[in-house]
């Protein structure tokens, strides 16, 4: 039986692992440590907010002291990392957010963890949830592996690169049983609409502008969330310690591509005239250090442990979308800032 530390399970990768842990392994402990930043959005978790393994506690992982409270109360056998900062165009204007999350809070977690564990290693598992952007940038040709040499380009990346080589450093230093996984972009329900996808749909709905940074060439490989999780579920449970797995969706999509497919099915789905959607298509000035393509080869995790993403991008592109056109609720919440007061009305109450 595992008792498994979560952190940044309220988040939009996060919360779709939480879910999946505590409802596929009842038998699990699961406890979901959360700052609620912006980010943070307790209604993604209202379906199991109430189940008997499912636990939360608001709290931040450059919190050291509290970290050591926790592994000392729940007596954790595993941490499945999630937390970090992650918007690029936010790292740009604050760097050190970036560094002080991603950076300070993964070395407090393997602290936390190193301290508890110490002598007792046997069973447990720091599970370190990273991002192909680690990389660098590829050109027209090739693909990422575990083994390509790491080029990060923004301070969101390099925190992330940084981090990952904490966790490595912590599992060759002092034998903390790690694992790590790099994804590409993720796509799906519940993701905060600051980001391309999510971003668009909003606007299309609300026939705002679509803004495209440069000439919308850069290319990314989309993989949707819930595919992310169900490989991080095989990881966790199979895949070797001290290794890393890289996690793809192999498809990949200019940004301008993704767009007008967007476009093209929420035409369809909202019932307005073709090409309607995409005259709100806004070309701008490009984000500084722009990436060009980033495109993961996930070999190592199919011939390993037998994973394969489920769905192709228009398929999942299409429940996503059919996602936010159910929930408008939760869209609005998001975009008006409602949903930071639903801790206050749910958790202080008990």
């Amino acid at each position: 039986m595992h008792s498994i530390l979560i952190t940044g399970g309220a988040g939009f990768i996060g919360s779709h692992l939480t879910r999946l842990f505590v409802t596929k392994y009842p038998h699990y402990n699961i406890v979901n440590l959360d700052v609620l930043t912006y980010a943070g959005n307790l209604e993604n978790l209202k379906d199991i907010e109430d189940k008997p393994n499912y636990s939360f506690i608001k709290g931040n992982i450059t919190d050291l002291e509290l970290l050591r409270i926790l592994f000392t109360q729940n007596h954790f056998t595993a941490v499945l990392h999630c937390a970090a900062e992650s918007h690029v165009d936010r790292s740009i204007t604050d760097p050190l957010a970036f560094i002080t999350t991603n950076v300070l809070g993964t070395a407090s977690l393997l602290q936390a963890a190193k301290e508890s564990w110490i002598g007792k290693m046997e069973d447990k598992i720091f599970y370190h949830i990273s991002t192909d952007e680690v990389y660098g940038s590829l050109g027209e040709t090739g693909f990422f592996t575990e083994k390509t040499a790491y080029d990060p380009r923004s301070p969101y990346s390099s925190s992330k690169a940084s981090s990952d080589h904490i966790v490595r450093s912590f599992y060759h230093t002092y034998k903390l049983p790690v694992k790590i996984s790099n994804c590409s972009n993720n796509y799906g329900p519940f993701h905060f609409p600051e980001k391309l996808i999510p971003l668009c749909i909003h606007n299309i709905i609300n026939n705002k502008p679509l803004p495209i940074y440069g000439k919308g060439e850069n290319v990314r490989d989309w993989l949707y969330v819930e595919d992310h999780v169900r490989a991080i579920d095989v990881v966790f449970h199979s895949g070797k310690v001290g290794e890393t797995y890289n996690i793809g969706g192999h498809n990949e999509w200019t940004n301008i591509n993704l767009v007008k497919e967007l476009c093209r099915q929420m035409d369809e789905k909202l019932r307005r005239e073709k090409g309607t959607s995409e005259k709100l298509i806004t070309y701008v000035k490009d984000r500084a250090g722009h990436d060009l393509r980033y495109a993961i080869e996930a070999t190592k995790l199919k011939n390993e442990l037998g994973w394969m993403p489920s769905l192709q991008f228009e398929e999942g592109i299409s429940k996503t979308i059919d996602w936010y056109l159910n929930n408008g609720e939760w869209l609005n919440h998001v975009t008006s800032g409602d949903y930071q007061s639903y801790y206050d009305k749910q958790y202080h109450k008990r």
